[in-house]
Protein backbone atom coordinates (compact mmCIF):
# COMPACT_ATOMS: atom_id res chain seq x y z
CA UNK A 1 0.00 0.00 0.00
CA UNK A 2 1.67 3.62 -0.96
CA UNK A 3 2.11 5.24 2.68
CA UNK A 4 0.33 8.36 0.79
CA UNK A 5 -3.13 6.66 0.25
CA UNK A 6 -3.65 3.43 2.52
CA UNK A 7 -6.91 4.70 3.28
CA UNK A 8 -9.11 4.15 -0.66
CA UNK A 9 -7.09 1.66 -2.63
CA UNK A 10 -9.28 -0.28 -4.97
CA UNK A 11 -9.61 -3.18 -7.33
CA UNK A 12 -10.19 -3.26 -11.38
CA UNK A 13 -10.22 -6.41 -12.93
CA UNK A 14 -9.93 -5.39 -16.95
CA UNK A 15 -9.35 -7.35 -19.77
CA UNK A 16 -5.49 -6.10 -21.36
CA UNK A 17 -4.73 -6.26 -25.05
CA UNK A 18 -1.24 -6.53 -26.04
CA UNK A 19 0.11 -4.76 -28.90
CA UNK A 20 2.19 -6.89 -31.64
CA UNK A 21 2.23 -4.39 -34.31
CA UNK A 22 3.30 -1.30 -34.92
CA UNK A 23 0.65 1.31 -35.85
CA UNK A 24 -1.02 4.89 -35.84
CA UNK A 25 -4.12 5.79 -37.30
CA UNK A 26 -5.20 2.33 -37.35
CA UNK A 27 -8.71 1.86 -38.45
CA UNK A 28 -11.12 -0.04 -36.40
CA UNK A 29 -11.94 -3.10 -39.24
CA UNK A 30 -8.51 -3.64 -38.82
CA UNK A 31 -6.93 -2.95 -35.26
CA UNK A 32 -7.15 -6.68 -34.13
CA UNK A 33 -4.79 -7.28 -36.76
CA UNK A 34 -2.31 -5.10 -34.32
CA UNK A 35 -2.91 -7.74 -31.03
CA UNK A 36 -0.57 -10.12 -30.35
CA UNK A 37 -2.87 -11.65 -27.59
CA UNK A 38 -4.65 -10.88 -24.01
CA UNK A 39 -4.32 -11.11 -20.62
CA UNK A 40 -5.54 -10.52 -16.86
CA UNK A 41 -5.35 -6.72 -15.16
CA UNK A 42 -5.85 -5.97 -12.12
CA UNK A 43 -6.03 -2.01 -12.61
CA UNK A 44 -5.21 -1.18 -8.86
CA UNK A 45 -6.29 2.54 -8.34
CA UNK A 46 -5.63 4.81 -5.70
CA UNK A 47 -8.89 6.08 -5.28
CA UNK A 48 -8.06 9.31 -2.90
CA UNK A 49 -5.60 10.25 -5.83
CA UNK A 50 -7.53 9.17 -8.55
CA UNK A 51 -10.74 11.80 -7.81
CA UNK A 52 -9.78 14.38 -5.08
CA UNK A 53 -6.49 14.72 -4.86
CA UNK A 54 -3.53 16.01 -7.40
CA UNK A 55 -6.33 18.28 -9.18
CA UNK A 56 -8.13 15.19 -9.45
CA UNK A 57 -5.39 14.15 -12.51
CA UNK A 58 -6.00 9.82 -12.67
CA UNK A 59 -2.45 9.39 -13.74
CA UNK A 60 -1.17 9.15 -10.19
CA UNK A 61 -4.03 7.52 -9.00
CA UNK A 62 -3.46 4.56 -11.17
CA UNK A 63 0.95 4.73 -11.51
CA UNK A 64 2.10 3.69 -7.97
CA UNK A 65 4.64 0.94 -7.98
CA UNK A 66 3.20 -2.53 -7.98
CA UNK A 67 0.12 -1.06 -9.14
CA UNK A 68 -1.23 -3.01 -12.64
CA UNK A 69 -0.23 -6.33 -11.83
CA UNK A 70 -0.38 -8.52 -15.59
CA UNK A 71 -0.67 -12.07 -15.93
CA UNK A 72 -1.32 -15.16 -15.58
CA UNK A 73 0.44 -14.98 -19.44
CA UNK A 74 -0.45 -13.68 -23.01
CA UNK A 75 -3.04 -15.65 -24.73
CA UNK A 76 -2.34 -15.07 -28.49
CA UNK A 77 -5.40 -13.43 -30.09
CA UNK A 78 -5.84 -16.74 -32.34
CA UNK A 79 -6.42 -18.74 -28.91
CA UNK A 80 -9.42 -16.92 -28.04
CA UNK A 81 -12.53 -17.47 -30.22
CA UNK A 82 -14.38 -14.01 -29.17
CA UNK A 83 -12.72 -11.91 -26.95
CA UNK A 84 -15.70 -10.07 -26.53
CA UNK A 85 -17.65 -13.03 -24.59
CA UNK A 86 -15.90 -14.18 -21.96
CA UNK A 87 -16.52 -14.04 -18.44
CA UNK A 88 -14.66 -11.46 -16.20
CA UNK A 89 -14.30 -11.80 -12.29
CA UNK A 90 -12.86 -10.01 -9.59
CA UNK A 91 -12.81 -11.47 -5.57
CA UNK A 92 -11.73 -10.09 -2.55
CA UNK A 93 -10.60 -12.25 0.31
CA UNK A 94 -12.72 -14.83 -1.36
CA UNK A 95 -15.46 -12.63 -1.60
CA UNK A 96 -17.13 -12.26 -5.27
CA UNK A 97 -16.88 -8.33 -6.15
CA UNK A 98 -17.03 -8.20 -9.93
CA UNK A 99 -18.99 -10.89 -11.98
CA UNK A 100 -19.81 -9.81 -15.71
CA UNK A 101 -18.63 -10.58 -19.51
CA UNK A 102 -16.58 -8.82 -21.78
CA UNK A 103 -19.53 -8.06 -24.17
CA UNK A 104 -20.57 -5.59 -21.52
CA UNK A 105 -17.23 -3.23 -22.39
CA UNK A 106 -18.51 -0.26 -23.48
CA UNK A 107 -15.80 -0.23 -26.06
CA UNK A 108 -14.27 -2.89 -27.60
CA UNK A 109 -10.75 -3.45 -28.47
CA UNK A 110 -11.12 -2.81 -32.24
CA UNK A 111 -12.79 0.52 -31.17
CA UNK A 112 -9.81 1.49 -28.25
CA UNK A 113 -6.83 1.14 -30.70
CA UNK A 114 -8.39 3.12 -33.63
CA UNK A 115 -9.06 5.98 -30.92
CA UNK A 116 -5.62 5.35 -28.68
CA UNK A 117 -3.78 4.85 -32.24
CA UNK A 118 -5.13 8.45 -33.08
CA UNK A 119 -2.85 10.00 -30.46
CA UNK A 120 0.34 8.51 -29.95
CA UNK A 121 1.89 5.12 -32.36
CA UNK A 122 0.99 2.25 -30.76
CA UNK A 123 3.97 -0.13 -30.42
CA UNK A 124 4.80 -4.37 -29.85
CA UNK A 125 4.68 -4.40 -25.98
CA UNK A 126 2.09 -1.66 -25.52
CA UNK A 127 -0.24 -2.69 -23.33
CA UNK A 128 -4.44 -1.20 -23.37
CA UNK A 129 -6.97 -1.67 -20.91
CA UNK A 130 -10.23 -1.88 -21.59
CA UNK A 131 -12.14 -0.77 -18.51
CA UNK A 132 -13.54 -2.58 -15.31
CA UNK A 133 -17.24 -4.04 -14.80
CA UNK A 134 -19.70 -2.86 -12.20
CA UNK A 135 -18.63 -3.46 -8.66
CA UNK A 136 -15.34 -1.70 -7.67
CA UNK A 137 -14.94 -0.63 -4.33
CA UNK A 138 -15.20 2.80 -3.93
CA UNK A 139 -19.04 3.28 -5.77
CA UNK A 140 -20.21 0.17 -3.15
CA UNK A 141 -22.59 1.59 -0.48
CA UNK A 142 -20.57 2.17 1.99
CA UNK A 143 -17.45 2.43 -0.09
CA UNK A 144 -15.11 -0.51 0.15
CA UNK A 145 -11.52 -0.22 0.25
CA UNK A 146 -8.57 -2.30 0.25
CA UNK A 147 -6.27 -2.87 3.32
CA UNK A 148 -2.69 -4.41 3.84
CA UNK A 149 -3.20 -8.56 3.75
CA UNK A 150 -5.81 -8.47 1.76
CA UNK A 151 -6.29 -10.93 -0.85
CA UNK A 152 -7.31 -10.03 -4.97
CA UNK A 153 -8.44 -12.49 -6.97
CA UNK A 154 -8.91 -11.50 -11.10
CA UNK A 155 -10.18 -13.51 -13.18
CA UNK A 156 -10.95 -13.88 -17.08
CA UNK A 157 -12.31 -16.75 -18.81
CA UNK A 158 -9.69 -18.56 -21.33
CA UNK A 159 -7.02 -15.98 -20.04
CA UNK A 160 -6.64 -17.38 -16.38
CA UNK A 161 -6.22 -15.85 -13.12
CA UNK A 162 -4.23 -13.78 -11.34
CA UNK A 163 -4.13 -13.50 -7.50
CA UNK A 164 -2.40 -10.28 -5.59
CA UNK A 165 -1.98 -9.33 -1.71
CA UNK A 166 -1.60 -6.30 -0.67
CA UNK A 167 1.49 -5.60 0.92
Amino acid sequence: VPPVSPQELDWEVELAAVIGKRGRHIEEEVALQHVLGFTVANDVSARDWQMRRNGRQWLLGKTFDTFCPLGPAIVTKEAVADVHNLWIRCSVNGHRMQDSNTRHLIFGVPALISWVSRFVTLAPGDILLTGTPAGVGVFRKPPVFLKRGDEVQCEIEKLGTICNRVV
